[in-house]
């Protein structure tokens, strides 16, 4: 009996003394419960600072089914209030778990579900913080900033592509409880906060994108296209400026959205043949190997150029005669075109296409990225040397086409585009992470991105971009007019409508390009359908960005069609009988004798019909 009281002693000493931080962790482990606690996801911002993705603060309903007295009527009650089958919910309140989550039935529920089971005091059934992502722009900007499931967790764009730093760390309220489920209050209850995400600032200016956002919107109900996209990016660094996709979906409510609209990002997922706006690049690429002088050397466009036994026709019947290689581009001759692949030859021609990114991916830091189509090089024959040298039998994307323009016009210089800034920490706002300008490789000279610069704003002003033209605005660009090929073969009918615009053209800021696919109703050319909407948008973009207008600029050649303009006069200061003119009328507002405003200002345009609004005052 000694021998055993002393074993039993030693085991006790053994246990208390030798294996307690051992027993006593098992012990807690058995007792202790869980509540978890969603962290919020980090937010997304603009480069302005306003808010494109934020979180919502909601609630989310958890069992401990060995509370629950009533396991029937409180599965009744629930399945009533959260909308889903008795039977289902029965199991879920009856399983042998020390808590258990209801969901999706129960995960971020509104506010007034939440009310109704907190009033019913139900043993057992557990609201619980949790975080509901929220889009406050909805449909705006949809497929680049994407959407998360019901677990917070990144499912398309951006939500995706940033989820590892996106993504917070869960919190939790541990309790103790024992066998019968009843508190232990020996332990107090351990609250572990959770930990927000990081937050991510874009190069996505809300200053454009809600230009682009309305102009678009106005365009898809204008015309009811098949699709219609918009891309902005600044040349000089390749950041995103602008992104747009119609038809879109609000990010909000995605289970009801096609998934062929959100998973489809139109400027980076979208390949087609560009059709003349691809003559940028052929362009610039014969002006770089010197093979023509723009303004002296010229080109005969007899409206077609026989190819490997094919005829190549111009848009214009009868072709537009003698031109100089400058008024090839402003005409958007295709024959002119086919004479300029022929000097660059096959190798240049290829090799062009590859320096300039257009058999590649870009890199965007996006999900979803299409590489567009390019012969094979043991392909590249003669027919197709001279149908890719003004953008047919190429197929490329947006992104791929603006990099590439942007190459053009800012010296030379091909960069990866990219669309977050930086990521930093959402308490402390320190930067983690800090997105620099890469530049890829220099393609073409400064001097003959000058040439090609001066040679797109000549189109502008006399080409078949006028309709882009703005008074007090230097810009350039260039229109396209694509067939569409559906499943290898071209359509009987439609095409695809373009216009890439460069501002200001002699020190580029923005390049803007739209694409419709398919307008109904209207004129089926890019200059006379799309270039008045890149116009509108840029009328209001670039104030927005601080550029200012200049007063001299290269004129617009008129034709019959224009509406004349003329040059606003000075009358600040004059009388009211002293304002006269013989060009456009007058508007007064306000009352006195002397003028101490005036809108359009001195040295603006204004069209012929319009009136000048006269302030009037007195000094």
């Amino acid at each position: 009996m000694g021998l055993l009281i002393i074993a039993i002693v030693l085991r006790l000493g053994y246990s208390q003394f030798i294996q307690y931080e051992e027993l006593s962790l098992k012990a807690t482990e058995s007792w202790q419960r869980s509540f978890p606690l969603e962290a919020s996801r980090g937010k997304i911002y603009d480069s302005q600072g306003v808010v494109l993705v934020d979180n919502l603060t909601t609630s989310s309903v958890i069992v401990v089914p060995s509370q629950i007295k009533d396991k029937e009527n409180t599965a009744q009650q629930l399945a009533a209030i959260l909308e889903c089958d008795y039977d289902y919910m029965l199991q879920k309140v009856n399983k042998h778990v020390s808590v258990q989550r209801l969901q999706p039935e129960g995960r971020q529920i509104s506010d007034e579900k939440a009310y109704k089971i907190d009033k019913l005091k139900l043993p057992g059934v557990y609201l619980v913080q949790d975080t509901l992502r929220y889009y406050p722009h909805k449909n705006y900007l949809a497929q680049t900033l994407g959407f998360v499931g019901i677990d917070n967790q990144g499912l398309v764009g951006l939500e995706l592509k940033y989820d590892t730093y996106l993504t917070g760390e869960n919190g939790s309220i541990n309790y103790y409880m024992n066998a019968k489920s009843q508190n232990l209050n020996l332990y107090p209850a351990d609250y572990v906060y959770p930990t927000t995400g990081m937050s991510i600032e874009l190069t996505i200016d809300t200053r454009v994108q809600d230009v682009v956002e309305r102009e678009l919107n106005n365009a898809y109900d204008t015309y009811n296209p098949d699709s219609i996209l918009a891309l902005a990016m600044n040349p000089k660094t390749g950041a995103i400026l602008a992104m747009c996709s119609k038809p879109d979906f609000d990010p909000n409510d995605y289970q009801n959205a096609d998934s062929e609209i959100y998973n489809r990002n139109l400027p980076m997922w979208k390949s087609y043949e560009p059709g003349s706006t691809f003559k940028i690049i052929t362009f610039s690429s014969a002006l770089n190997e010197g093979l023509f002088d723009m303004d002296k050397d010229t080109y005969y466009d007899k409206g077609y150029e026989i190819v490997g036994g094919a005829r190549i026709k111009s848009w214009k019947k009868g072709g537009h005669g003698l031109q100089t290689f400058r008024e090839v581009l402003q005409n958007s001759s295709n024959p002119g075109f086919v004479e300029i692949g022929r000097r660059l030859g096959k190798d240049n021609l290829y090799n062009y296409v590859k320096a300039f990114g257009l058999t590649e991916k870009t890199g965007i830091d996006l999900p979803g990225e299409s590489s567009g189509i390019m012969f094979a090089y043991e392909n590249f024959n003669e027919v197709e040397q001279a149908t890719v040298a003004f953008g047919q039998g190429i197929s490329i994307t947006p992104l791929q086409l603006v990099r590439a323009v942007a190459a053009c016009v800012n010296g030379g210089y091909l960069y990866k585009p990219y669309i977050v800034n930086k990521i930093y920490n959402s308490y402390t706002n320190e930067i983690i992470v800090e997105t620099e300008p890469e530049l890829i490789r220099q393609v073409i000279t400064e001097e003959t991105s000058a040439q090609v610069r001066d040679a797109l704003e000549s189109v502008v002003t006399d080409g078949g971009g006028k309709n882009a033209y703005i008074e007090g605005y230097r810009i350039g660009g260039k229109t396209g007019t694509a067939q569409r090929a559906i499943n290898g073969t071209y359509a009987g009918n439609g095409y695809i409508l373009s216009f890439i615009g460069v501002a200001p053209i002699d020190d580029p800021e923005i390049i803007l390009y739209i694409a419709m696919d398919n307008p109904k109703n209207t004129i089926q050319y890019g200059g006379t359908t799309v270039a008045p909407i890149a116009r509108k948008i840029l009328v209001d973009v670039l104030p927005a960005l601080g550029i200012k207008k200049v007063t001299e600029q290269r004129e617009k050649a008129w034709v019959w069609t224009d509406v004349k303009t003329f040059t606003v006069q000075n009358y600040v200061g004059l009388s009211k009988d002293q304002v006269k003119s013989e060009e456009y009328g007058f508007e007064f507002l306000g009352e006195g004798n002397i003028v101490v405003d005036q809108l359009p200002r001195v040295g603006e345009k204004i069209a012929e019909g319009e009136k000048v609004k006269i302030q009037l005052g007195e000094q």
